[in-house]
């Protein structure tokens, strides 16, 4: 038996169901809808499902909500199986398919009617949601509520065989429209589409409603607790209000509701997430700045970040935002020791060491990562000419500026010490080159102790470089959104592009992530061109 104060309190309720023998085993699921991709907000859900089975040694299904035709279709359906896999939530292989249940789904509808617990009605869209009243005042009846059994079961067989238009009618069940949740007056449970679904193509023209089929599902695949989100608590009572009518034997599914998770800056709306994608305000599906798997695999995020900053925020009653900031940490905890760090300069300013030939090279001996010796070393070219980052030398400098300014020294990470003597001009003032010099004697793992510098800096040889294209990725939107209006809100710098990087040759070496030294965690966007992807930047600092 688990403690219970260490538990969040959907594994209490799991605990007590099994330790009291309610469950002999326990068996959850993940639902979605293939009407879009997965995205941060679904593998929370599909964690807090996962880990509830495999922490009891129950079952875990995945099973695709194909009940709503005219949005789903087969890209999304292999979408959601591919990302599964990546983040690692093993279903067993088997998918499960709400368009399986269809036969039983329809006959299940059938013996309501024959209860006299549901009925065809003939109100259009607007009436039914005009009848149905307000949480200040009751429903209206329909005036087809009371039709016999006899005419409700005719009038839903020609449904199913195609004789009525869409919209023309639906099977409603027969609840109370009086009741103080709206959910529970008289709701829709099979509506009228021919539009072609991608599996069963044209084989039905009725579908069940979501409130109407999930629950059957849950029974079927003996399903014993139906973890969801938070929306879903009022419509808890027709959940069970279908299971309890339909007279089925043997322990029933219980539905429990845990809150939605949201992150700061992103957006994880289906809705909003297709009008990104189908107005082309963003690359796809996979574009990095979205929180879909897809765009967060391509950003870079590992399995492990994910999977961490799931297990750190836990579960929550209620609906909240998480700062973007601890998946961001997560992330640099799981690359920090892992990959190499190498040298790139962004935005290059040239420097020329004046006490060295023109045909000097030096090869220097660079540690890959300081904190993983086993990633090896490697080797840097230095020269007359190399080139450091325009923010990395200042003329004038704030005091706690302990970088390269005129008359002042720093060390060139894994090289010299250098000097600024001298500031090279254009016509406009601005700065395009400096004139330095180096000191031999003060060469990293040289032991020199004759006097100290405060700041290292990167740099890149003329002689030892390639350049590659660099996508400096930011927060897509800065504001909490409250309209539908996506592009008012983009955040123009949430995607920067900087051309003509200069970074070392030994990154041809290097496979998937790397650090570029204070720049932050890449990687490399596709085969074809040298493109790197910002994952995510380090702290920066002055010192």
């Amino acid at each position: 038996m688990c403690k219970e104060n260490s538990l969040n309190f959907v594994d209490k309720i799991v605990g007590r169901d099994f330790d009291n023998g309610i469950c002999s085993e326990i068996h959850t699921r993940f639902p979605p809808e293939p009407n879009g991709y997965l995205h941060i907000g679904s593998a929370y859900a599909i964690n807090i499902s996962y880990s509830i089975a495999k922490k009891y040694g129950g079952k875990f299904n995945l099973r695709l909500d194909d009940t709503n035709p005219g949005k789903e279709d087969i890209q999304y359906v292999n979408a959601i199986k591919e990302d599964m896999k990546w983040l690692g939530f093993d279903y067993g292989g088997k998918e499960y398919y709400g368009s399986n249940y269809f036969e039983d789904i329809y006959s299940y509808a059938v013996y309501l009617i024959k209860k006299g617990k549901a009925y065809v009605c003939d109100l259009s869209p607007d009436e039914i949601k005009k009848y149905r009243g307000t949480l200040k005042e009751p429903g209206i009846d329909s005036p087809y509520r009371n039709r016999s059994i006899e005419e409700n079961l005719k009038l839903f067989e020609d449904m199913k065989e195609g004789k009525f238009s869409e919209g023309e009618k639906v099977l409603r069940a027969k609840i109370d429209m009086n009741s103080g949740n709206i959910n529970m007056r008289d709701p829709v449970i099979y509506r009228i589409s021919y539009k072609e679904h991608y599996k069963t193509k044209d084989k039905w023209c009725i579908y069940p409603m979501y409130d109407f089929a999930h629950p059957i599902q849950d029974y079927m695949e003996g399903i014993t607790h139906s973890l969801c989100s938070i929306e879903f608590k009022d419509h808890r009572p027709l959940y069970n209000w279908v299971l309890e009518n339909l007279d089925l034997e043997g322990n029933l599914p219980k539905q429990i509701e845990f809150g939605r998770m949201n992150l700061s800056g992103v957006v994880t709306s289906k809705r909003y997430l297709k009008e990104l994608v189908e107005k082309n305000l963003v690359e796809g599906w996979d574009d990095p700045r979205l929180p879909t798997i897809k765009g967060l695999r391509r950003r870079g995020y590992t399995r492990n970040s994910i999977l961490n900053f799931l297990g750190e925020i836990g579960v929550s009653k209620s609906e909240s935002t998480v700062d973007i900031s601890m998946l961001e940490s997560s992330l640099r905890d799981d690359l920090k020791t892992e990959v190499p760090v190498v040298m790139a300069v962004l935005n290059p300013l040239k420097v020329v060491i004046t006490n060295l030939s023109e045909d000097y090279t030096e090869e220097l001996e660079v540690i890959n990562n300081k904190e993983n010796p086993n990633l090896g070393k490697r080797k840097v070219v230095f020269s007359r000419v190399i080139y450091i980052e325009k923010e990395d030398f200042m003329e004038k400098a704030p005091k706690k500026y302990n970088r390269l300014v005129l008359d002042g020294e720093v060390r060139l990470y894994g090289g010299y010490f250098i000097k600024c003597n001298k500031v090279i001009k254009n016509n406009d003032g601005e700065i395009e080159e400096i004139r330095c010099t180096y000191d031999p004697e003060t060469k990293s793992g040289s032991g020199f102790t004759g006097r100290k510098v405060k700041g290292t800096i990167h740099w890149i040889s003329e002689k030892n470089f390639i350049s590659c294209k660099v996508n400096l990725y930011e927060s897509l939107f800065l504001v909490k959104l409250k309209t539908s209006e996506l592009e008012k809100y983009i955040n123009k710098n949430s995607l920067i592009i900087k051309d003509n990087v200069m970074i070392e040759k030994s990154i041809l070496n290097f496979k998937e992530r790397v650090q570029f030294m204070r720049h932050g965690y890449f990687i490399r966007d596709n085969d074809k061109e040298l493109v790197f992807n910002r994952i995510v930047s380090l702290k920066k600092s002055y010192r």
